[in-house]
């Protein structure tokens, strides 16, 4: 046995060796090496696996050795997903559910779907779906049971807050569509604003439809919010931003191998509202096609950027299906904003060290203002904290794997009050008998943290128990007007939008802002462009 192992070292040596010293395959060289390699560990493995899995490992391991997070080969259940999130439509009830203390909790039901018909309301616990149980279920296993083919019925049990006797409700699976804009409102000073949350196919129609309703209400400037954007189809992101730009106007380049892959975008036909001011929120979450619009937007100096630094993915993706065996999503060029930036953020790999300050290159917007390039979207005007007070990051710390139980404690007694007609008004007040009913719930559910770290943190706590009581008492309208009257990004908007009546009025007030942002943010600079 020991002559049998020494003569396996000795033959995986040389192996090494030999390959070391050869370098590179030819293309048959590589595909007899990959069938050779295959052949042994079908015959010689330790455990036996199906040639069919196999094959999937090889082809995972080629797409991770391309080192690029964004190409990868999805399975069928993730190829429906990413199919749902560019169309924005699936099949189901029409629901918004999350998990406390075990059970769904229904967050809100989706406007036009059968679950908000059938009169579901924020709060309501789903305890049954289609006769069994859901204590201790996944958000997976709820979604496989509540989505299927429209037309066909699921049966739920309810729980709801104040009402003794469960509701039983037989509903519909309808075709539902995930509206991209999630909210419009009108705020202060006639300020309009429209949260974005995706690039799916119809979204330039919706933000169109969006502006149109808020100006009917009376708005003078608007706010899109493009925070958590996760981007999605480029053709959004350029008919997007063909809604604020003027003909001819570039949009975006295309680069890549293949001729499809390299394009110019331009706007075109001239902008609807020319009159009216645009600011656009970002952080660190606004990505792929939200980085496009607010890139193209800045270059053109038609839009003040607000907020943190975005993802930074400069890259674009092509999908190919592969039948029921899922599809390939693969990188198949990059882009670059209309002053020719590239907005790629380098992020450093396992074996790289340390990485030392950033230079950005500095390109120049139309109007001569300073951009930079590399990093994601550098704003305008830098607004919202990026690091949390001590006595907030040390309460989170302390609860650590704790947290969701947090979370149960929070929600739990919110729906108390909603069942007891204990809160009568939106603009209700935390006192500090609520907080102490939410440390006796943590307790009781065995969060095991000092007392003092939970009083340090009463803003945190506060914050959080206001969120939910509006959420489950009022409903999401209130919850939205409690959340953004401690937004700090979007009150630097709202605050840079007062008595401003032209988008050069903003940008007069954001360049004013920028220098020392600037300085703290970007480290050196590039050449000028």
């Amino acid at each position: 046995m020991a002559g049998t192992m020494l003569g396996a070292l000795i033959t995986g040596g040389w192996l090494l060796q030999r390959g070391a010293h050869t370098g590179t395959f030819t293309a048959y060289e590589g595909a007899r090496l990959f069938e050779s390699v295959f052949r042994r560990i079908q015959t010689d493995y330790v455990d036996t696996v199906a040639d069919s899995a196999l094959y999937r490992k090889s082809v995972d391991g080629m797409l991770y050795e391309l080192r690029d997070p964004y190409s990868t080969f999805l399975p069928p259940d993730r190829f429906a997903r990413l199919n749902e999130s560019t169309t924005g439509n699936y099949a189901g009830l029409g629901i918004e559910v999350d998990l406390r203390d075990g059970w769904l909790i229904v967050v809100a039901p989706l406007p036009g779907g059968s679950a908000e018909r059938a009169g579901i309301q924020p709060g309501d616990r789903i305890i049954e779906i289609g006769g069994r149980t859901t204590k201790g279920w996944t958000n997976e296993e709820a979604s496989k049971l509540l989505r299927g083919k429209p037309g066909t019925l699921v049966s739920i049990k309810v729980e709801r807050p104040g009402i003794v006797q469960p509701l039983e409700l037989r509903l519909e699976r309808t075709t539902i569509h995930q509206s991209a804009v999630r909210r419009t409102a009108m705020l202060s000073d006639g300020v309009g604003y429209i949260d974005l949350k995706a690039f799916s196919d119809s979204t330039a129609n919706e933000l169109k439809n969006a502006i149109g309703t808020l100006l009917g209400r009376g708005m003078k400037t608007r706010i899109l919010d493009l925070r958590t954007n996760p981007g999605g189809l480029l053709t959004q992101g350029v008919r997007v931003t063909d809604l604020f730009l003027n003909q001819g106007q570039k949009i975006v380049s295309m680069r890549g191998r293949v001729p499809d892959a390299n394009r110019e975008y331009a706007d075109t036909a001239q902008q609807t509202w020319p009159q009216l001011p645009l600011m656009v929120l970002v952080d660190s979450r606004s990505a792929s096609a939200a980085e496009i619009v607010a890139g193209a937007l800045q270059d053109h100096d038609r839009a003040v950027i607000i907020g943190q630094p975005t993802y930074g993915k400069g890259s674009a993706q092509s999908v190919i299906p592969f039948g029921d065996q899922g599809g390939l999503k693969i990188t198949t060029a990059r882009w670059f904003t209309p002053v020719g930036r590239s907005i790629t953020k380098v992020r450093p790999s396992d074996d790289d060290e340390e990485p030392g300050p950033v230079k950005k290159e500095r390109f120049r917007t139309d109007a001569g203002r300073v951009v930079f390039g590399g990093g994601g979207i550098t704003p305008d005007v830098f607004a919202g904290d990026t690091i949390a007070p001590p006595a907030e990051t040390d309460f989170l710390r302390a609860l650590g794997a704790q947290t969701t139980r947090f979370r149960d404690a929070i929600t739990d007694y919110a729906l108390n009050l909603k069942a007891n007609h204990a809160i009568t008004t939106p603009d209700f007040a935390v006192v500090p008998a609520m907080r102490e009913e939410i440390w006796n719930r943590m307790r009781a559910r065995g969060i095991d943290i000092q007392r003092s770290v939970f009083d340090e943190a009463q803003a945190l706590v506060d914050r959080q128990l206001s969120y939910e009581i509006a959420r489950y008492v009022f409903g999401a309208d209130a919850e939205f007007r409690r959340r953004a009257s401690e937004d700090k990004i979007l009150k630097k908007a709202l605050d840079l939008a007062r008595g401003a009546r032209s988008e050069q009025d903003l940008l007069r007030r954001a360049t004013a802002e920028a220098p020392a942002d600037t300085a703290e943010a970007v480290a050196g600079g590039g050449g000028g462009r």
